[in-house]
């Protein structure tokens, strides 16, 4: 029988002359992707029954657009015969080009179908409208011209405690869901269903054939507040299904995510990538690497830069490379700092931070979570400190602000890097924090005090699709508040922390809790924020239409 295409493709990397391209086939082949008249091929690898190939292209031109097709062992099986989709498309950087760069996070993979599209119902959870779909949606009718040059999803692409109703049927189809994990994802073959849900649809399987994607990973794409703090971890590896859970989240992060993110000059760098590429099944070489990357902090390294012309992406990994143990808590290992700290040195016109979890919170929120960690540290003795974690734990406290040097940290590579002092005194037009995890939008404007000349914000966008309840919304409107604000500095003040080193403010009235998605549309040294969001369920074929354009330069 012939091979089949299972996922994809996904176009995922696009530089100004190359590019590479993800698929999932159901049997071992060679992958084929024509451009042109010009072929570029790979042979699948293997991994735990599954194959899949990421296939390099070169020799592109800059600023260029390149029709493509998908072969699979010399048959043609992409785009297929009466496609109502365009063409999928390869489209090159423009070295002093504009970018418009889509970004978004926390996406639940659910039907576009009432109930599911309801934003109120009174018997089931609801979700609304998907602004990644509508965006698709509008794609089809726009000229290509007018479509994003690149999508960075910043987390919780998929959602391991929260699955969806084909991975729900999956998992009660091979185990007993009354068994711990339950209805959670167990292992691989059950992450596999979970991305295949959310990447299946055709509307979002053509936008990710034809827009490049970036992708880092954060809590539920693992579990609800994985690496919280050193007694967390220690309840979940005491539980006898973790190690097969978390070695199965890193084996499918790596092949469903990491690699798409890597150019084509890192992956031939890349040790690991070759060993899979090379092995017949992979399954064991993945395997003891994932059962690393959990167990020894710094063995690997997920954060990873993208550079658009003159526009610098830097994401960081916020998850697995924490640092927890007590009294020296850090977002990141420090060889991963010491690299991040590198690549924001140099010449841009706009520097982009990309992490999933938001540096600069409501401020409320900031200095309750800078008092949680002070008290989980002895800040008000021992006896406190199982409130303290128990308060930790159930409200979430693990952004920045509870990794307090790290965040300290960040402030002032915002400010060196603002001040020109990384740039030989030229510094970017703008540095912007692009962040999701908090299931609500907001553009704040960062102080970091004089001697700095570049614009500062913080742009988060979440949710695409994963609504907040009403107590959340309340609780996060309150942190914004000045009320909120009062509190939360008095209960920081009283466990001894002292005030953040910069300031920040909201640009707009009040956040947004609505579904959407957000583009940063950047021309030379010129930047404007655009924030959308999708009609309602009742207004048939879901539209985008703005809540928020702000020129930031």
């Amino acid at each position: 029988m012939s091979p089949n295409l299972v996922l994809g493709p996904l176009l995922r990397y696009a530089g100004a002359r190359d590019a590479t391209v993800w698929v999932e086939t159901d049997a071992a082949c060679e992958v084929e992707v024509l451009v042109g008249n010009s072929p570029h091929r790979s042979r699948t690898f293997e991994v735990e029954g599954h194959h899949y190939a990421l296939v390099r292209i070169t020799d592109l031109k800059p600023d260029s657009s390149h029709e493509y097709a998908v072969a699979l062992d010399g048959e043609r099986v992409w785009p297929e015969e009466g496609d109502p989709f365009p063409p999928p498309v390869i489209r090159t950087i423009a070295p002093d080009g504009k970018l418009a760069l889509a970004f978004g996070s926390c996406r639940v993979s659910v039907p576009h179908e009432e109930p599911y599209t309801l934003t109120k119902s009174e018997d089931r959870p609801v979700h609304g409208q998907d602004a990644l779909y509508a965006l698709a949606l509008r794609m089809r009718r726009q000229p290509a011209e007018m479509w994003p040059d690149a999508l960075l999803l910043l987390g919780d692409q998929v959602y391991a405690d929260e699955v969806s109703p084909g991975a729900r049927e999956f998992i009660r189809s091979r185990r007993d869901p009354e068994k711990p994990p339950g209805e959670e994802v167990a292992n691989f073959e059950e992450y596999t269903r979970l991305y295949w849900d959310s990447w299946k649809e055709p509307v979002i399987r053509w936008l990710l054939s034809t827009v490049p994607s970036v992708m880092i990973f954060d809590d539920h794409d693992v579990h609800d507040d994985w690496n919280t703090s050193e007694t967390w971890l220690e309840e979940m590896r005491s539980k006898p299904w973790w190690e097969e859970r978390i070695v199965g989240a890193f084996m499918s992060y790596w092949i469903y995510q990491h690699l798409g993110n890597l150019s084509p000059e890192e992956l031939e760098e890349y040790g690991l990538f070759e060993r899979v590429h090379k092995a017949q099944d992979a399954s064991r070489v993945l395997r003891e690497f994932a059962y690393r990357a959990d167990r020894e902090t710094g063995t690997s390294r997920w954060s990873f830069h993208r550079d658009f012309g003159r526009v610098r992406l830097i994401v960081m990994d916020t998850r697995a490379g924490r640092v927890l143990e007590e009294g020296h808590r850090s977002m990141l290992n420090r060889e991963e700092w010491t690299w991040i700290e590198g690549q924001a040195t140099g010449d841009f016109d706009h520097l982009l931070f990309g992490t999933s979890l938001p540096v600069f919170l409501a401020p409320g929120l900031h200095h309750l979570e800078a008092w949680n960690e002070a008290v989980c540290g002895g800040a008000w003795g021992r006896p406190a400190t199982k409130l303290g974690e128990f308060v930790r734990q159930l409200v979430d406290l693990e952004h920045w602000a509870a990794f307090h040097d790290s965040f300290e940290e960040l402030a002032a590579l915002l400010r060196s890097v603002g001040s020109g002092e990384r740039s030989n005194g030229k510094p970017p037009a703008s540095v912007v924090v692009l962040s999701g995890d908090v299931h609500h939008g907001y553009l704040a404007e960062i102080d970091s005090g004089d001697g700095v000349e570049s614009s500062v914000y913080q742009a988060v966008g979440s949710p695409l699709r994963n609504l907040l309840g009403l107590p959340e919304r309340l609780a996060m409107r309150f942190g914004w508040s000045g009320p909120g604000e009062r509190v939360g500095k008095t209960l920081a003040r009283l466990a001894g922390v002292a005030e953040p080193a910069v300031r920040w403010h909201l640009k707009h009235e009040k956040p947004w809790f609505d579904n959407h998605i957000s583009t940063l549309e950047l021309r030379g040294r010129e930047a404007i924020l655009k924030v959308e969001k999708p009609t309602p369920e009742d207004a048939g074929e879901p539209r985008l239409y703005t809540i928020l354009e702000h020129r930031l330069t």
